[in-house]
């Protein structure tokens, strides 16, 4: 028996076949110099060992469009493209992954789906399995369903497969024919009434995206506030203390004033009285909740603020890490991990680091691990960003990335913080002043 799998990408193709087969693959070129064949041998749960070949896809393997006779602009009205066909082909450029598949698949008997588990997934993977059935209408398909490059969940994976997730797969389809119909429309419909009215633009096409056009109408919002801001000129009093060696500044309780002479003479009335009396002392314990475990929008967020790398180059390189094995699938909205998620072998695998390795020993043999938190979103489909395996090899950005969901995943899994907090309330003239 043959089964043929196709992942997404060739680095996942290279690493899921790598651990299917202990290291022993046979490669085979395509005609598309980025896809390597894999072929090995596996054995499922029966004890079946089957023949294997790994492939991949550069991503989506169809497109949307409209046929020849809509193509015209000048004359087919933009209206008419709501209620046009549209055809499914395949992306130019790719004939050759497409044709490679198609190869493989009329010598097998099954195909298994390695395309990423989401929605995106789903399609791609509907789109393998239309070319395969194109070349064998008698193969079986199975999916398999994975959230990380590491051994244990690949090897589950292949030996329970589920079945193709058609609806999701849809819903992506639908969402593109939207895309093209409403981009194709409004594109038309404002480069031509533009270029009737500007004759500079006659060679070029005003585009329109449903992403990208809200975007831009954000953009201007925050442009225009900066530009017609009108500033304002304010004055507050600043107070500080200087005792054996440490300064403590105190806060105005009126924080600033507008009004230049008001201020000026509270300054005055305070310099007439410098002896501040102290009003009241507040000390109370303060407790600063840990973290929701990591989504995409929070890694991109706080990543591109603290580790000042762009959103783009963050999730490159949580790509990379991920095919990889060292962080689990870096494209998820989830933010609560499933109840019998193993944290502590996860936890276990970092001990042996030498700047966070002594917490992560704390949270299992000091009894400070804490179940994380749940936040309300779960997409069902991948289980928040965490890390799968430990690696001390990495540099730079690469590193920085790394860290930061260690980093975050050992804050999960740990208490509340706890501390205190002193407010001092001075009172200099009539004037009171805070300090924390």
């Amino acid at each position: 028996m043959k089964v043929l799998c196709v992942a997404e990408k060739p680095s996942l193709a290279k690493s899921i076949s790598q651990i299917l087969s202990n290291g022993a693959t046979r490669t085979r070129p395509t005609k598309n110099k980025y896809i390597q064949n894999y072929d090995f041998s596996c054995t499922f749960s029966d004890n079946r060992t089957v023949q294997v070949t790994m492939t991949s896809v550069l991503g989506h393997l169809m497109g949307y469009d409209f046929p020849p006779e809509y193509q015209n602009w000048s004359q087919v009205p933009p209206l008419a493209l709501f209620d046009a066909p549209t055809v499914k082909h395949v992306i130019r450029g790719i004939e050759a992954v497409r044709d490679n598949i198609a190869k493989e698949a009329r010598n097998a008997e099954q195909i298994m789906i390695w395309t990423d588990c989401d929605r995106e997934g789903e399609n791609i993977g509907s789109e393998i399995v239309d070319v395969c059935r194109g070349a064998n209408s008698r193969i079986k398909v199975s999916r398999a369903k994975f959230s990380a490059i590491i051994s244990q969940q690949i090897r589950r994976a292949w030996q329970s497969p589920v079945d193709l997730d058609y609806r999701q797969a849809n819903a992506v389809d639908a969402r593109q024919e939207l895309d093209l119909r409403i981009g194709a429309a409004f594109s038309r419909f404002q480069t031509l009434n533009l270029q009737n009215l500007f004759s500079e633009l006659n060679n070029k096409i005003i585009s329109y995206g449903s992403c990208q056009f809200p975007t831009l109408g954000f953009v201007v919002d925050q442009y225009l506030k900066v530009q017609n801001f009108v500033t304002e000129i304010f004055w507050k009093i600043y107070v500080a203390l200087e005792r054996d060696g440490s300064m403590v500044e105190f806060h105005w309780v009126r924080n600033h004033l507008f009004d230049r002479l008001a201020c000026v003479i509270i300054y005055e009335k305070c310099l007439e009285n410098p002896t501040a009396t102290v009003v009241e002392v507040n000390s109370k314990e303060v407790k600063k909740w840990k973290p929701y475990p990591l989504t995409t929008v929070e890694l991109q967020k706080i990543g591109s603020r603290y580790l000042h790398i762009s959103s783009d180059r963050l999730m490159t390189i949580a790509e990379h890490l991920y095919v990889k094995g060292f962080i689990s699938y870096p494209r998820t909205e989830t933010d609560q991990f499933d109840r019998q998620f193993d944290f502590r072998s996860l936890i276990e695998k970092q001990t042996q680091d030498t700047r966070w390795g002594v917490f992560a020993t704390r949270l299992l043999l000091a009894g400070e691990f804490r179940t994380p938190r749940n936040g309300s979103h779960n997409d069902q489909a991948h289980p928040p960003i965490h890390p799968t395996l430990y690696t001390s090899d990495l540099t730079g950005d690469e590193l920085k990335v790394y860290e930061f969901v260690v980093r975050r995943f050992l804050a999960c899994c740990s208490d509340h913080a706890v501390g205190h907090e002193t407010i001092i309330e001075i009172k200099l003239w009539e004037e009171k002043f805070t300090a924390k």
